[in-house]
């Protein structure tokens, strides 16, 4: 039992010494190889995310420019700058005395023309006695026309031009008594003679009128009158025909659709907020002519940010993939929000060539506003759980091309040939040839190194070696977990 005892203490003493040992000799390799400048840094496992970067400017989500859609004098203003506004709130009004007015007519129209609707398809028995009378009447006149002239007028006109012939004669003997005085013309019988020498003259022209009776165009005249009387008796009494009553529904069409015009010109006069939003702009003054445009409406319930993204990037970008979102007056605001669509036409500044991306921010509750500085990280590809190193510890073979790393071992060091995958942000994804915690080293050119005791430590320790503690790298070396890339990031810089 003493000589076993004995040996388990032989045995501590050796591990301990051993530790001890390879302590020391571990502060000697570090030493040595930072003395010759070697880079060194592990492999880690971590989240790889390839991002697209770029800048804006915050936009509402919906914004309008309201407009009166009829021309008037602003007769009311409900709102101001700045105010809360509901779907369908009364926001202006115009003066509508002329629009009221033009509504009026339209319903006296409408109501004009119904009426005579129903009466061409019903007639009432006052409308049949009142187109047989005059159908009489425009007989009556064509038949005393087509008569004429009758005895009683001929005879009436011979009496009237004897008795003007009688008194014509007797005026001039008058005036032949006393014609030769040198006062002639200042005497009533001069008078006289004019007088009725005119009215003879007068009766003579209507008694020949009298007996030449009526023209051709007279008659012709009063027989339409007849004919046209006649129609409409007979189209009351026969019901109307199928043109006369289209006629009559066309004419109640056209007066609904006038009347209609009038009554949607009037709501137009009263302009309302199609949805939720908040005045940003007011163009109306009471009393004056109404601008366009009246009032500018937004809707600040969310936002969106329209970024140009470099041709050799909008490739990589797809609706809906999710993006990250500062704003530069809220520094401590993270936002997120999602790729609506992506621009089919290019604009180019400065020789390069952009495509306008349009971004929509998620719902949040930061006081954001229109038109704030944002700064957008679109996130093109997240590769989890990878095994990730830096770019500056891959070196590139001059003869084959090929990827590999300088990878410390027990006994020293050793080249792996490695498969890279994505490049991100200083990062690359290896695919095959190395291991979570494998140690890493980058010697500067012209330097040697070398430590055995380093390979020891790591022996001893089961992890990597080269000063740090196992699954650990040097500070400032770990994959950030969103990196981002300046504007028009690349997924292989």
């Amino acid at each position: 039992m003493r000589k076993r005892r004995w040996l388990w203490v032989v045995i501590a003493l050796v591990v301990v010494a051993g530790l001890v040992g390879g302590f020391f000799l571990w502060r000697r390799s570090s030493a040595t190889a930072n003395a010759a400048g070697v880079r060194m840094t592990a492999v880690q496992r971590d989240v790889l995310q390839v991002t697209v970067s770029a800048s804006g400017s915050l936009e509402p989500i919906r914004q309008i420019n309201l407009s009166f859609e009829v021309a008037g004098k602003v007769a009311e203003v409900l709102v101001d700058i700045g105010d809360t506004v509901k779907a369908g709130q009364v926001l202006a009004r115009l003066d509508t005395s002329d629009l009221e007015l033009s509504v009026r007519q339209a319903e006296l129209a409408l109501k004009s023309a119904q009426v005579q609707l129903d009466s061409l398809k019903s007639p009432t028995t006052e409308e049949i006695k009142s187109a047989e009378a005059a159908y009489y009447s425009a007989l009556a006149q064509y038949q005393s026309l087509k008569n004429s002239p009758s005895e009683e007028t001929l005879t009436a006109a011979k009496i009237q031009l004897e008795q003007a012939r009688i008194a014509l004669e007797q005026a001039r003997a008058a005036y032949d008594r006393v014609s030769w005085r040198p006062d002639i013309g200042a005497l009533p019988q001069s008078q006289q003679l004019q007088e009725a020498t005119l009215n003879y003259e007068l009766v003579l022209a209507q008694y020949n009128e009298a007996i030449k009776g009526p023209s051709q165009a007279e008659l012709a005249a009063a027989w339409r009158n007849v004919e046209s009387a006649k129609a409409k008796l007979d189209s009351l009494k026969s019901g109307p025909t199928a043109a006369e009553l289209t006629s009559a529904e066309v004419a109640v069409e056209q007066a609904q659709i006038n009347l209609d015009t009038a009554r949607r010109n009037l709501e137009r006069a009263v302009l309302k907020a199609p949805f939720d939003g908040i005045v940003a702009a007011m163009n109306l003054v009471v009393g004056e002519e109404a601008v366009s445009p009246a009032i500018t409406l937004i809707d600040p319930s969310r936002f969106r940010i329209t970024v140009n993204v470099d041709e050799m990037d909008v490739g990589q970008l797809t609706p809906g993939m999710p993006v990250d979102v500062t704003v530069d007056a809220l520094p401590d605001v993270q936002l997120t929000g999602t790729v609506e669509r992506i621009g089919v036409a290019a604009s180019s500044t400065g020789g390069a060539v952009y495509y306008p991306v349009v971004i929509t921010l998620d719902s949040t509750d930061a006081p954001l506003r229109a038109d704030m500085s944002a700064n957008v990280s679109i996130r093109v590809q997240e590769l989890t759980d990878q095994l990730l190193i830096p770019t500056w510890a891959i070196l590139t073979d001059p003869v084959t091309s090929r990827p590999y790393v300088i990878r410390r071992t027990v006994s020293g060091e050793e080249r792996v040939n490695i498969q890279v995958g994505t490049r991100y942000g200083g990062y690359a994804q290896v695919l095959s040839g190395l291991s979570e915690g494998d140690v890493l080293i980058v010697p500067n050119a012209g330097s040697t190194s070398t430590s055995t005791g380093f390979g020891a430590m790591r022996f001893l320790f089961g992890g990597p070696t080269g000063g740090m503690p196992p699954g650990e790298i040097p500070r400032g070396e770990r994959p950030p977990s969103a990196p981002s890339g300046g504007t028009g990031g690349s997924s292989s810089p």
